[in-house]
């Protein structure tokens, strides 16, 4: 191991940001800025290892508003008593994601087929909460009524289906989603106690796995992905459909979550395959346009009875990178600039009832954000009304963050079209070029297998893990996967319009290094 791998410090003295009561001198202040500005600039320049676009040029746009409170409390579509807000940049930021994703524009609340959204203040992470809570709560028949005495009084309240005797599970949503699927998914579905489909296996139908000889259901806890762990990433579609019957048969409603651009491997569900597989299943088994039933009261305290029609699925696709990413791609397939585009995945499928999309990722943002959309007939009415806001709580948050809007409407006020389509093929041309560099190393570690590999279309390259100098001066994102009974200690690089070739053959010439690599005779 050379000094070369060694020397490299990424991180500094914390006890310098220590705060104490007296607070700081102008002097210590500004010299602990210059210290971390220090250290942020060499990351900035090595990052490598997560879907973060670091090329960005907001400061003259939207320094003057870093000292404002924006806040974007409410619906984006209803603007309320707050006035500091970034609501116009916000409609038209969805404004023309709704039209990039073949939605129906503009939004309309009296047309149910016109889109609905929101910009996130967080990533995909908080999209996918949300879609997973309207998913749950659509499935689950509940609906939310305000009659004109609870709008007077701000009160709302759930309407539940009535229960059917010869259907128990109508209204208990299942959850389907592959291995490869990032883990906020997971952590959604703990937090809105969604079922997977393995948990209700287990502890309803032991030892009936469609899929395992011995029909052990904890040897699919995830969706099966093509190849396992060997594969591109993209969830099995036979697999699924063949999970998905069972509990369909069951009557149980379906929650899908499709992976667009997977977080370690890149990979792209094939959505439009899932809706061809899946909708005969659907159709089969009543769980399309079922009615459902409720009791209701009128305004004078009668008892009515209410029938409400909806789908028993909902597919959720997680965007994060591929949302806004993928389209460009399309474009430049229909340009013939491209060998190839990726599957079908927006509203154009029936089948879609939400998507979500991470804006720090491929336009880049300097803080987490994104883009959460729906359609009106899908929307659920918000468990509150305040008055406080004069603006409807239908958004995951309370306060919402009014800077991002702007910082992705600038993005997108500067990159047509073609600009983008030209960032695409540079991406492309980086990722073929990270690729072949790596593949290069195999001749420097003639012992160690580097388990090089690139999903199609992906713009993330794994291989073996190196040492952690390396993992650190990088910022590599690690993924341990077991292959073939044997588990693999992977690393991955992004390639993201901030991406040069010089930082690749900079990692690439450390990779050569003996010892660069756990496993390596040192």
């Amino acid at each position: 191991m050379t000094k070369e791998l060694t020397k490299h410090q990424s991180k500094y003295d914390e006890t310098c940001f220590e705060l104490p009561p007296e607070g700081l001198t102008e002097e210590q202040r500004k010299s602990c800025l210059e210290v971390f500005k220090n250290y942020i600039n060499v990351q900035k320049d090595n990052c490598l290892g997560y879907q973060v676009n670091q090329k960005m040029d907001y400061k003259g746009d939207i320094e003057h508003f870093l000292d404002c409170h924006l806040n974007n409390v409410g619906d984006p579509f209803v603007n309320g008593n707050y006035t500091l807000s970034s609501k116009r940049m916000e409609k038209a930021v969805l404004n023309y994601y709704a039209k990039l994703w073949s939605a129906k524009v503009p939004h309309d609340p009296q047309d149910m087929e016109s889109f609905w959204g929101y910009v996130l203040s967080m990533g995909s992470t908080e999209g996918n909460f949300y879609g997973l809570w309207n998913a749950r709560d659509y499935l689950a028949g509940r609906k939310l009524v305000a009659d004109e005495l609870q709008k007077k009084l701000r009160l709302t309240n759930y309407l539940h289906p009535k229960h059917i005797e010869d259907k128990p599970h109508a209204y208990t949503p299942v959850a389907f989603f592959s291995q490869d699927t990032h883990y906020s998914i997971i952590k959604a579905m703990r937090v809105l106690s969604i079922s997977t489909f393995s948990e209700i296996g287990q502890a309803v139908y032991p030892g009936q796995n469609p899929l395992d000889p011995d029909g052990n259901w904890l040897k699919n806890k995830e969706v099966p992905s093509v190849e396992g762990n060997a594969g591109p990433g993209s969830i099995d579609v036979d697999k699924l459909a063949t999970l998905v019957e069972f509990f369909a048969e069951k009557n149980y409603p379906i929650i899908i979550c499709c992976n667009y651009g997977s977080t370690f491997k890149g990979a792209y569900d094939d959505v439009e395959g899932i809706q061809n597989k899946l909708m005969p299943i659907f159709e089969r088994y009543g769980l399309v346009n079922r009615d459902v039933h409720y009791n209701d009261v009128d305004e004078d305290g009668n008892e009515i009875a209410k029938v409400d029609t909806r789908n028993g699925y909902w597919i959720h696709v997680d965007g994060a990178l591929g949302a806004s990413y993928m389209p460009f791609v399309e474009m430049a397939y229909k340009q013939k600039l491209i060998a190839q585009k990726g599957p079908n995945f927006d509203f154009r499928l029936p089948i879609v009832n939400s998507i979500v999309m991470s804006g720090h990722k491929w336009p880049g943002s300097p803080c987490p954000c994104g883009v959460f959309m729906t359609k009106v007939k899908y929307q659920l009415f918000p468990p509150a009304d305040p008055e406080y806001t004069a603006s409807p709580d239908s958004t995951f948050a309370g306060s919402r963050n009014g800077f991002t809007p702007i910082i992705m409407w600038s993005y997108l006020a500067k990159h047509c079209y073609e600009l983008q389509v030209q960032r695409v093929l540079y991406c492309e041309d980086v990722s073929r070029y990270a690729e072949d560099q790596l593949n290069t190393l195999q001749y420097c570690h003639p012992e160690t297998q580097l388990f090089v590999e690139r999903t199609p279309l992906a713009l993330t390259v794994r291989f073996r893990m190196p040492i952690k100098p390396i993992v650190e001066k990088y910022s590599l994102s690690c993924e341990s996967l077991k292959v073939n009974g044997q588990v693999r200690h992977y690393a991955h690089i992004y390639i993201m319009p901030s991406t040069q070739k010089e930082t690749i053959d900079q990692l690439v010439e450390e990779l050569k290094e003996k010892g660069a690599f756990k496993g390596d005779d040192i």
